[in-house]
Formats: structure tokens, sequence, C-alpha cells
């Protein structure tokens, strides 16, 4: 099973830029130390008091470059926003400098205001996203493409350099929509799906979903499943949820408002339930997302939910987000990671 932690390179007020950056980066140099399996990066823009991370490939090379071991994923790169000839020369050059330790996660995001920003229109992100891999995939496949479609058109163009691995980096899609979990299934793509409060036990008609649409493909083994949720482990039970509870609802808040906002936009669909999740995630008590796949508590406890979870949904990963808000000491994210690195892993390799 593959562990990893999903980090937004969390920015807070009263904390510089250059602070932010030295903090994760002395993360993902434990994490590498302490012999964690993966180290996943978030793209979030203009958003100044959650995180410094918009642009993950930059990120993701300055990885390559620190470490030598350690995966390096993707969580996940906004397709619709790219060039995809430019986001497919910027990843195999990120496979390149790391050897082939590239994972390459994809997804639409659902932040409405992010499309507005850059001109494109939400409404077309998920026929942009798909044209968009098709392209990427295409274009670390053959020598030389050519390509006619919607959005982008080109003749006779060479990717320049190849990825590291062959055929190409493991590619990974964000599975939010009903209709993903099946489309994903047909194109034999592993995902991962995110929780916040939820118990992640009522994914699995989805799950079964892309399972039935995978064999149904004839693609061999059964499909993979990552999941991705907040955590943070201390040595106590008690502890663990004093130090994430202000963190933890800061998020729960924030992501209130994101959604609300993201609802009201022009094109985005699912609009109703991004508003039931907002005003969901304006209410709910710290008590009540105990009681989901919120993996807070000591090595053992998490080490039991996890288990639980794969056993129940075949899970082949995580990744666990340790300071989901941000608010949590810098000091007890590093014993956090610690813990989930020596204390929980090794129990599932």
């Amino acid at each position: 099973m593959e562990f990893g932690i999903f980090h937004e390179f969390p920015s807070l007020p009263g904390r510089s830029d250059a602070q932010a950056f030295a903090q994760a980066f002395e993360i993902v140099e434990g994490a590498e130390r302490w012999g964690l399996d993966a180290i996943w990066l978030a793209e979030l823009h203009f958003d100044p008091e959650r995180s410094v991370l918009s642009s993950p490939m930059c990120i993701a090379s300055a990885i390559a470059a620190r470490t030598s071991r350690i995966k390096i994923g993707i969580a996940v790169q906004v397709l619709p926003l790219c060039n995809p000839l430019r986001i497919a020369e910027e990843a195999a050059t990120v496979d390149q400098i790391s050897r082939g330790r590239l994972i390459f996660g994809v997804g639409r995001s659902g932040v409405a205001k992010t499309y507005e920003a850059y001109g494109v229109p939400y409404a077309e992100s998920r026929d942009r996203f798909a044209e968009t891999l098709e392209i990427i995939v295409t274009a670390w496949s053959a020598p030389v493409v050519s390509y006619s479609g919607r959005f982008h058109s080109f003749q006779d163009v060479t990717v320049t350099p190849e990825p590291f691995q062959k055929p190409r980096p493991p590619i990974r899609v964000a599975a939010t929509s009903p209709d993903t979990y099946a489309t994903c299934g047909r194109q034999g793509l592993p995902i991962f799906l995110a929780v916040r409060h939820e118990d992640a036990r009522i994914f699995a008609p989805q799950i079964a979903a892309y399972r039935e649409a995978w064999r149904v493909a004839g693609h061999p083994g059964e499909g993979k499943v990552f999941l991705r949720a907040p955590g943070y482990l201390a040595e106590t039970e008690a502890q663990a949820r004093r130090d994430a509870e202000p963190s933890l609802m800061h998020y729960f808040r924030a992501q209130s408002k994101l959604l609300a906002d993201s609802a009201g936009r022009a094109g985005v669909d699912a609009a109703d339930r991004r508003f039931k999740t907002a005003e969901r995630l304006a209410t709910i008590t710290y008590e009540e997302t105990l009681r989901g796949s919120v993996f807070i508590g000591t090595p053992d406890s998490v080490s039991a939910q996890i288990a639980a979870l794969r056993e129940d949904l075949g899970l082949a990963g995580v990744l666990i987000e340790l300071n989901a808000g941000g608010k949590i000491p810098h000091e007890r994210v590093m014993s956090a990671t610690r813990l989930l690195c020596q204390e929980v892993q090794p129990r599932f390799h």
C-alpha cells in the first residue's frame, strides 16, 4: 500500500512566502529521510492566505533536485488551464530530473474563480480536460504528433524531452462526478477520491462502477483507488485531537466559502450539490468530522482506520493532508510526519 502526504505549502498571515517555502521543503526533506513513499503537491491560485503553491511543476523540479528516492505526485495538475504541449514538456522534464519518480495526477478543480482569472470558461472544463489529457498522452507516446481539436491544433510537433519512465509517467485522475468513475475505468486509469469530513465508504457504489467499467474494458487486474483525506498524528488521542481542531475547522469554513463562491459562478456544474456541501461545512462540528474518514489520532488508531478502509474499499494507497488549514505549528507537523513514516507506513509494507 502506498503512503503519501498531500501538501499545499500553506501560507498564513504573519508568515512570509519565504518562510512558507522553507517550512514546506523541510517537511519534504523529513519525508524523504524517514522513508515516505510519495509527496503530493496541490495547484492553487490567487489565494495568498491559503497557499503559495501555484506552480506544482516548479516545486516538483525543486523536490527532484533535493531528494533521491521519494515519489513526486501532482494532485492535481488542473489540465483545462494548461497548454497541453507545454505541460507535457514540463512534466517530462521533471520525470527526467527525478529519474522516473513523477506521478502525474490530473483533474479539473472546482475553483471557478481561477478559471475566470485565466479567461477560461468553466463550462468548457470537462471538454478541455479530455482534450488536453489526450494530447499529453499522445505526445508522450509518438515521436511526432499532430492534432486538430476544438481547443488546440498543431502539426508535426516533437515533444522534448521524452519522459524517463516508459511508456510514460503513471497518470491518476481525480474522480469527482459520478460519470468520471466509469470513464476512468474504461480508460484503464487509476483514480483518487477526496473526502473532507465524510466516511469514504459512501463512495463504494462509484468505486464498484469504476471497477466494473475497468473489467468490461478488458484491462488486467482491477482499477487502483487512492484516498486523499485530512489527518494528523500525535502520541496521544487527546493531543492529536487538540492540535488539529483549530486548523481543521478553519479549513472547513474556508472550503465552505470557496464552494459557495464557485457554485454561484457561470458554467459551474452540480451547483446545487456544491451549495449543499458549502452549507454543511459552514455548520459542521469538530466531533462530527471525527466520525468520518479523517485520520486524526495515534499511530495505532490511524493504522486501524486505514486498515479498515483498505479492507472495505480495496484502497491502493492514501494521501494524508497532515495540516489541513495550515494552522498547526510547524514543529508539530514535522512530528506528525515522522510518526506517519516510521510508525504507520511500515505496518502496510
